[in-house]
């Protein structure tokens, strides 16, 4: 082929003679020899990784693993945390807070709080020197790690193809490093409900720990319950309300065949992931709640309805409507989440602070809620102010702290590990000079069940950069 290409050059260009027709021959040849001996190379080292280098995969991954459980390897097993002002949030406690208290941490759990704390003789002792210490917030709507950047739709892990996704667990696509991570966590929230989105059904939430090397690290507990979007009275409600109907009697028809199979009366069942996802909802009491995105009174009132007669416990999510129903949701004994305080009215005929006293109107009607942000990641560190501005509205101080600590914790299941500061639960913790509702409040530190935090984060560093600027363009000033 290339004495054929030189033979051609040669013929079209009389100017050429043979002795450059040989030396382009020579050079085609050792380009040949040496693309040959590239891809002789690239096939050794391929099959020296297909014959060796995956054999090694196992013990690859048992190294991994174990230096991913060593992650908190340079944390000391033992920690103190004394000389600081306790909010527990504990109900048992009264909401009374520890005076010059001490917190001690044993391989990331609480194992003794009080006044007088003995403490081992090899543990750290951290004196905060009259700080407060909180338990860590918990936004229980976001999309933390799921989304990074609008604009770049290959950063977008929120939703799944089909309406209905029941097996979807969106903290398993979690992105560990996240930018959105560490400013959320430098504002306090250390535990976020990843959520998702999109069709009848989206998929289950999950808490994830807003630290660690891998989701499976972050993971503090998958499938809190089914998320379901409630249809819009606005566009053909009866069909889509018939429709999700049409769902949960297949998923119930699928569990009914399941039990024939498993008691011998059916001969196969076709597996489908759909309705495995669901069965927990026909088995065991409350195992996987319904989580229902509903803002108006229809919504909120069909989906409770539905739920009841269903057997199904419920969660409001959103409830943009619930205050002019506390009666019913109290008696139905429903939670709601909202999603959003720091917002306008969304209807002309509301009342400018209709979203800002929505958690007093719930607080006052006996509504058990949690205050949560509008899911983007990128405003999650501001989850501390929309409790906050709801005070300026009528609800109690302690009440907005509890609605980001203690009550999204007892709403979601998740009260037996984060949520308040007791013994036997993670110590998932920050240290403050004030409370974290209150906008000038500084968090100094976090720890994470036991790890203390990397507090540096992308705000921090920006601040850091120019801060400097400004400094050296003041000294030359002076």
């Amino acid at each position: 082929m290339m004495s054929h290409s030189t033979n051609m050059l040669s013929h079209n260009n009389g100017s050429l003679n043979n002795r450059t027709a040989m030396n382009i021959e020579k050079q085609g040849y050792a380009s040949t020899r040496f693309l040959m001996i590239m891809i002789l190379m690239a096939s050794t080292t391929l099959m020296t990784l297909l014959s060796g280098g995956f054999l090694q995969v196992s013990a690859m991954d048992t190294e991994i693993k174990a230096h991913l459980s060593e992650q908190d390897a340079g944390q000391p097993e033992r920690i103190a945390l004394t000389g600081a002002t306790i909010y527990t949030m504990d109900p048992e406690r009264g909401g009374e807070p520890i005076q010059n208290g001490t917190i001690l941490i044993e391989n990331g759990i609480i194992t003794a709080m009080g006044e007088d704390v003995e403490i081992p003789e090899d543990t750290l002792v951290e004196d905060l020197n009259g700080q407060q210490i909180y338990p860590g917030l918990i936004d229980a709507f976001s999309r933390m790690g799921i989304f990074e950047i609008g604009a770049v739709p290959m950063s977008h892990d929120i939703d799944e193809q089909g309406d209905v996704n029941p097996n979807v667990k969106p903290e398993r696509v979690v992105n560990p490093d996240s930018r959105h991570i560490p400013v959320a966590r430098s504002a306090g929230v250390l535990t976020s409900v990843v959520t998702p989105d999109g069709g009848i059904i989206a998929g289950q939430p999950g808490a994830v720990r807003m630290d660690g090397w891998t989701w499976e690290q972050m993971t503090l507990q998958s499938g809190l319950g089914l998320l379901v979007n409630w249809p819009s009275p606005r566009r053909n409600y009866s069909e889509d309300v018939r429709e999700l109907q049409n769902v949960f009697e297949d998923a119930r028809a699928y569990h009914t065949a399941k039990k024939a199979f498993e008691a011998g009366q059916a001969d196969r069942i076709d597996l489908d992931s759909r309705w495995e996802a669901m069965l927990p909802l026909f088995e065991g009491d409350g195992e996987l709640p319904l989580i229902v995105d509903a803002q108006e009174v229809r919504q909120i009132q069909d989906a409770v309805t539905w739920a009841s007669n269903e057997g199904f416990p419920i969660v409001i999510m959103g409830g943009r409507d619930a205050h002019m129903i506390t009666g019913f949701l109290k008696e139905m004994e429903v939670p709601v989440i909202i999603t959003q305080v720091l917002t306008s009215p969304s209807r002309n005929w509301e009342a400018y602070d209709a979203r800002y006293s929505l958690p007093a109107k719930l607080y006052n009607g006996g509504v058990m809620f949690a205050i949560a942000g509008d899911a983007s990641p990128e405003n999650s560190n501001r989850l501390p102010y929309e409790a906050g501005a709801s005070i300026a509205f009528g609800l109690p101080a302690d009440e907005a702290l509890k609605s980001l600590t203690i009550y999204p914790a007892q709403i979601l299941g998740l009260d037996d590990r984060v949520g308040m500061l007791k013994e036997g639960m993670e110590a998932t913790l920050m240290i403050t000079d004030g409370s974290p509702v209150e906008y000038a409040t500084r968090v100094h530190q976090t720890y994470i069940r036991g790890a203390k935090s990397d507090m540096m984060d992308n705000h921090r560093k920006l601040y850091e950069r120019y801060r400097k600027k400004v400094d050296e363009w003041q000294s030359r000033k002076d």
